[in-house]
């Protein structure tokens, strides 16, 4: 008996859901930094067993679009909510249960089975009173749903939740080759560990204003030869991505090839190129060449 099934991951920005998926999958494949909105696109991960095949996917945080670029983003989190088998809804000890009610509501109407994530327990300063009070809430609002209260970043509770998991999968052959571990290609995380540079070293909206492009990616037996492009929306912002001198963009090249070189584990030879698109984030076309508009 094969159990087999596709686990989507949703909820609002900064509630730890890349950290939980990185958990789960047991590799770091998908973005997790302190900042919100970190991750914009659908990534999955695959976890295989002998006897099992879940199909994670992390989504972007729910939020309402101010730009075309945050549409895309919601469109793919609400695309999550029509082909799973299980729902992992994530959420905080410090989020309003009342916060993004539209969102909500799509999830009070579903039949799969919902699992309702209370993520960074360990943050909690009022005990089992305080979780109590939480979990309540929660219920009140999606009464149908299995409450967990876990720690994604210390894996409190995490091997309950894929036992879980395990027993609400429907038997399945399963849908990708055993060996396979992400949909993604190896380009798509090179702009995504480019970018995660960007996000821990850049401030205020420069972070929000970056897209990275792959243009070569060669792979020999010893080395990888990689040229990226950072594009942004401004002249002012590709002088602060390059920095004084250039210093600023060495930086972030420099982490970047570490992290690559891990992830890929080959040495790496690195480019970064910067460069203007106007817009970038309100053009529907710009938009399609960067992969954001869900099919």
């Amino acid at each position: 008996m094969h159990k087999a099934g596709f686990v989507n991951i949703v909820g609002n920005p900064n509630v730890g859901k890349s950290t939980l998926m990185n958990q789960l999958v047991g590799e770091r494949i998908s973005i997790a930094t302190f900042k919100a909105q970190t991750t914009r696109h659908r990534i999955m991960g695959i976890v295989n067993t002998p006897e099992m095949q879940i199909v994670f996917s992390d989504t972007p945080g729910v939020l309402k679009p101010n730009y075309k670029l945050q549409e895309s983003m919601l469109a793919f989190s609400e695309s999550a909510l029509q082909d799973a088998d299980v729902l992992l809804y994530v959420t905080d000890v410090v989020e309003n249960p009342e916060k993004n009610m539209d969102f909500l509501a799509k999830v009070q109407k579903l039949d799969m089975p919902v699992l309702l994530l209370i993520n960074k327990i360990d943050e909690l300063t009022g005990g089992n009173a305080q979780l109590a009070a939480i979990v309540e809430k929660w219920h009140a609002l999606l009464p149908k749903a299995e409450i967990l209260p876990i720690s994604a970043k210390n894996k409190f509770g995490v091997d309950m939740l894929l036992k879980r998991i395990q027993e609400l999968l429907p038997e399945s052959p399963a849908y990708f080759d055993k060996d396979q571990l992400t949909d993604k290609p190896a380009r798509f995380f090179v702009s995504e560990i480019i970018r995660e540079k960007i996000l821990l070293y850049y401030d205020k909206e420069i972070p929000y204003s970056v897209e990275v492009a792959v243009e070569r990616f060669k792979e020999d037996d010893k080395h990888i030869h990689i040229n990226a492009i950072i594009y942004v929306e401004r002249d002012s912002q590709k002088g602060i991505i390059i920095g004084h001198q250039g210093v600023a963009l060495k930086k972030v090249s420099t982490e970047a090839r570490k992290s690559l070189e891990k992830f890929f584990a080959k040495p790496i030879f690195l480019e970064i190129f910067v460069k203007v698109d106007k817009d970038w984030r309100s053009s529907e076309k710009e938009l399609n060449h960067f992969g954001y508009n869900p099919e």
